[in-house]
């Protein structure tokens, strides 16, 4: 198994300075500073995919981290835009679903230098490189400190679901045990008292969420973050999801006259802003305006044109796929597939039940 036996030794400074402290705060003459780590971190016993090493700053997580793990290895960035800056050998596909599996899912923001990202774009395409470069286990050092605790905790739930549908190992350093119930790690380690614990999955918290009818006007905080178009037609019914009181999530209907089919609605926008990306918003919202409207007797369907949209509806036990349109194309089984380089496109209906409790919320 691995252990720890690590023994960090530097030679003590005999500067004025350090004197001057030594005689303000009392403390003992030594020519050399040692710290020693010894422990046991038996991950070898069981099969596992996310570690965590956690602990106060100064307790020695990066000690520990570098000496078992082998480290965090450096990134470089400096690429016209951060698709440009990850490994020559990964396909356009692959990159894209690291990114959106970390929910990194603002396409815009792909095309942006890494400079220019906010900290948790950052933080995200950071996660999303690291998950497709490393070839044996993937090694975090400082995991969520540069960003606010909720990218934190919606982060750390999407990378370890990511983590073990690609069946890899993940292994963490971070002073924040906030985390720890949204990461779900398979074991823990707490270099502070050199304590090792098994753990196993469990739900993680629950989000009070909400959905209001909004006026048009909402939309404008949304828009800069739509994969494809940062208009809106006036007419357009706009319902907001709120993640405790934070708007999230951003749906825009549109009435859709038809020659053959009466009372067919669209949803003509579908956004969820970065910090709660990674959580599923978009589609519990997509599909809670869908059982409102069928509830008054409207059909409701959805035209994506994103990659990661198109294969969440096509695995819906709600949604239906009506037809194929652009480039997309529908196999025996019904999934829909596309070559690369095109873009996807595909119509899907709500089929799943009405909620005429929801329609009473959602006018």
């Amino acid at each position: 198994m691995p252990s720890v036996n690590v023994v960090v030794e530097t030679k003590c400074s005999t500067s004025v300075r350090v004197r001057q402290l030594e005689a303000i705060f009392d403390v003992p003459r030594q020519e050399r500073s040692r710290i020693e780590f010894k422990g046991d971190i038996p991950i070898e016993e069981f099969d596992w995919n996310v570690g965590l090493i956690v602990g106060p700053s100064g307790c020695g997580k990066s000690t520990i981290l570098r000496e078992v793990f082998g480290g965090e290895r450096p990134l470089t960035w400096g690429g016209d835009s951060v698709v440009d800056d990850f490994a020559e050998s990964l396909s356009i596909e692959e990159i894209s679903t690291a990114c959106q599996s970390v929910g990194f899912n603002t396409i815009p923001a792909w095309m942006r230098p890494y400079s220019v990202l906010s900290n948790g774009e950052r933080f995200r395409v950071e996660l999303a490189r690291r998950l497709l470069e490393s070839d044996d286990i993937v090694v975090v050092d400082e995991f969520t400190s540069v960003v606010d605790r909720q990218v934190a905790q919606i982060g750390s739930h999407a990378v370890q679901k990511y983590v073990r549908r690609a069946g890899k190992k993940f292994v963490a350093a971070s002073c924040h045990y906030d985390i720890i119930e949204w990461l779900q790690p398979d074991w823990i380690f707490e270099p502070a008292t050199m304590t090792f614990t098994r753990r196993c999955l469990q739900r993680r918290p629950a989000l009070h969420c909400e959905i209001r009818r909004e006026p048009w006007e909402s939309w404008k905080l949304f828009a800069p973050f739509h994969y494809m178009s940062a208009e809106l037609h006036r007419a357009a019914k706009c319902y907001v999801l709120y993640v405790e009181g934070r708007p999230a999530s951003f749906a825009g209907m549109i009435f859709r006259p038809h020659s053959k089919v009466r009372n067919i609605w669209g949803i003509s926008r579908l956004v969820t802003l970065p910090d709660f990306q990674g959580l599923g918003l978009a589609f519990a919202l997509a599909d809670r305006v869908g059982a409102a409207y069928a509830a008054q007797g409207k059909r409701v369907r959805m035209y994506p044109a994103h990659p990661a949209l198109i294969r969440s509806f096509d695995k819906s036990k709600v949604w239906r796929l009506e037809k194929k349109s652009g480039y997309a194309s529908v196999s025996r089984s019904d999934r829909i597939g596309w070559r690369a380089g095109a873009r996807p496109c595909a119509v899907f209906e709500y089929c799943g039940p009405a909620d005429p409790e929801a329609a009473k919320v959602i006018h």
